[in-house]
């Protein structure tokens, strides 16, 4: 394969993984709003608030999991995302 393209290779996965990462990131603060609201606004239960910080945990938990495994396979270097 030649060298270019590998090197258009690793600009698509770069650039896949700066969309990714935004998207999650975007997604958590869509969390933490909608858990505000339900903090300051919801009369019952609670369990929008519940339901918001769970999606906000799994939502971080999972963007840690690719953070790390894009590092370890080389996707990500450090200060490149």
């Amino acid at each position: 394969m030649p060298i270019h393209d590998i090197m258009t290779l690793r600009f698509i996965g770069s650039y896949l993984m700066r969309i990714i990462v935004v998207l999650l990131l975007l997604a958590i603060i869509v969390s933490l709003g909608s858990g505000l609201y339900h903090l300051t606004r919801d009369q019952s239960n609670g369990t929008g608030l519940v339901r918001a910080l769970t999606w906000r945990i799994g939502l971080s938990v999972f963007l840690f999991a690719v953070l790390i495994i894009a590092g370890a396979m080389g996707w990500i270097k450090p200060g490149g995302v």
